[in-house]
C-alpha cells in the first residue's frame, strides 16, 4: 500500500504564493482591460435626447445650462449630478435621466406649469401646480393674467391651497382675485381684480370660509340699500368678532349689531 507523503512546509508556500500571484495577475488584466474599455472613444458621449416638456427650452439653451457641468464618458456620468444639472435649467421642474448604449444619455423634462406669480413685485418668483415656488423670468408669462400669492416660501402649499379654496367661493359672487397674501402675523389678505381689499383674518379654510358666507349672505342686502351692487365693495375686515367694517365706494359703512350711516 502507497502512502501519499506530505509536502515540505515551504513547498506548499511556494504553491500557494504562485497561486496567489497568477490570482493578482489575472485581476490586473482585468482591471487594465476595464480600464481601457471605460475609457475607449466609442464610448465617448455623443449627444443627449432630449423628451418631454420642452416647449419653454430650446437645444440651445438646455446644451448652454447643461453641458458644461458634465462630466465623464457613458459609464463613468454621475447620472444624478446629470439630472440636478438638467433641474438648474429655468422653467425645468424635473428630469429623468438614463444611459443609451454604447454612447448617448436620454432625459425626460417636466416643466413648471405657474398658477400664479410669488411674492414682491419685481421678484422673479412664480409657484407652480404642485405648489412649488420657482424661479425664472416672469416676462416669459403672461403676468396680467395670472394672481399674485404672498407668503413665506416653506408655507406656498398653504397659501395654494387656501387660494384653490376661494377662487369659487368669489366666482359665485362675480369678483376674481388678484392678490392673496398670507401676511407675516398668520393673517389673509386678499385684493379682489376691482381693487377690493379684503382683511380674512387668521385660520384655514373652514374657518376663513365661514366669515366669508356671512359676510357675502348679507353683502347684497347691504349695498341694495345704498341703491348699489356688490361690485361697489372697496373693502372689508373680516376680524372683527361680532361682526365685520365694511367700505363701499362713495359710502362708508359698519356691520356690527345695527348698520350705521355715517
Amino acid at each position: 500500500m502507497n502512502k501519499t507523503m506530505p509536502l515540505p512546509m515551504d513547498i506548499r508556500l511556494m504553491n500557494i504564493t504562485a497561486t496567489l500571484l497568477s490570482v493578482v495577475f489575472v485581476l490586473l488584466l482585468l482591471a487594465a482591460g476595464a480600464w481601457w474599455l471605460l475609457r475607449h472613444p466609442v464610448f465617448t458621449l455623443q449627444g443627449i435626447t432630449v423628451q418631454g416638456e420642452v416647449t419653454r427650452n430650446n437645444a440651445i439653451t438646455l446644451r448652454a445650462n447643461v453641458m458644461p457641468q458634465l462630466n465623464g464618458n457613458f459609464f463613468t456620468i454621475d447620472l444624478n449630478r446629470t439630472r440636478q444639472a438638467f433641474e438648474s435649467v429655468p422653467w425645468v421642474r424635473a428630469a429623468v435621466v438614463h444611459r443609451d448604449f454604447p454612447n448617448r444619455l436620454k432625459t425626460v423634462l417636466l416643466e413648471h406649469e405657474p398658477i400664479a406669480l410669488w411674492g414682491d413685485e419685481g421678484a422673479n418668483k412664480l409657484v407652480n401646480r404642485q405648489s412649488q415656488v420657482f424661479e425664472a423670468n416672469v416676462e416669459d408669462v403672461d403676468i396680467d393674467k395670472l394672481p399674485r400669492l404672498k407668503g413665506p416660501d416653506e408655507q406656498s402649499v398653504t397659501v395654494v391651497r387656501m387660494y384653490r379654496f376661494l377662487v369659487p367661493i368669489f366666482e359665485t359672487m362675480d369678483m376674481g382675485i388678484d392678490l392673496l397674501e398670507l401676511t407675516p402675523r398668520g393673517s389673509w389678505r386678499l385684493l379682489t381684480e376691482s381693487g377690493a381689499l379684503l382683511e380674512l383674518g387668521r385660520g384655514d379654510e373652514l374657518e376663513v370660509g365661514a366669515r366669508l358666507k356671512v359676510f357675502f349672505k348679507t353683502l347684497s342686502q347691504i349695498t341694495a340699500r345704498y341703491e348699489r351692487t356688490p361690485t361697489a365693495l372697496a373693502g372689508a375686515d373680516l376680524r372683527h368678532k361680532d361682526g365685520y367694517a365694511l367700505r363701499l365706494r362713495g359710502v362708508t359703512t359698519l356691520e356690527s349689531s345695527g348698520l350705521k350711516k355715517p
